[in-house]
């Protein structure tokens, strides 16, 4: 009996959380198209809010691109870092050298906030 009980409580919580609206409003859009898509599930997603596979495949490509620019930026960083006077002995480092390790992981999260798929107006 208490399997029946998580169940229903499960259930109860889909319903209140608006899960069981959102799929059925997919599904009956779904079901009114004369023409079927070719993915079933691709057509739900987009209607429930998500990407397409396609937008799902750019925006992962986007993202190692900026990871790789991140990480070019760090590996300068740190050889500038090496160059730069300033680091103490102690392990402590300069004012002006944190300013710049700040400075470059701001402008790569800069940067991949800037791309189109962040804009709402396109």
């Amino acid at each position: 009996m208490e399997k029946e009980a998580k169940k229903e409580a499960f259930r109860k919580y889909l319903e209140t959380s608006g899960v069981v609206d959102a799929l059925t409003k997919g599904l009956v859009a779904l079901y009114e198209q004369n023409n079927k898509p070719s993915s079933a599930i691709e057509f739900v997603q987009q209607k429930l809010g998500g990407p397409t596979v396609a937008e799902h495949d750019k925006l992962q490509s986007e993202l190692s691109e900026l990871q790789a620019k991140y990480n070019e930026l760090l590996a300068s960083h740190q050889e500038t870092c090496k160059q730069v006077p300033g680091e103490h002995k102690h392990g402590r480092t300069s004012p002006t050298i944190n300013v710049l390790r700040r400075n470059i992981k701001v402008r790569a999260v800069q940067d991949f906030f800037h791309h189109d798929h962040f804009r709402r107006d396109h």
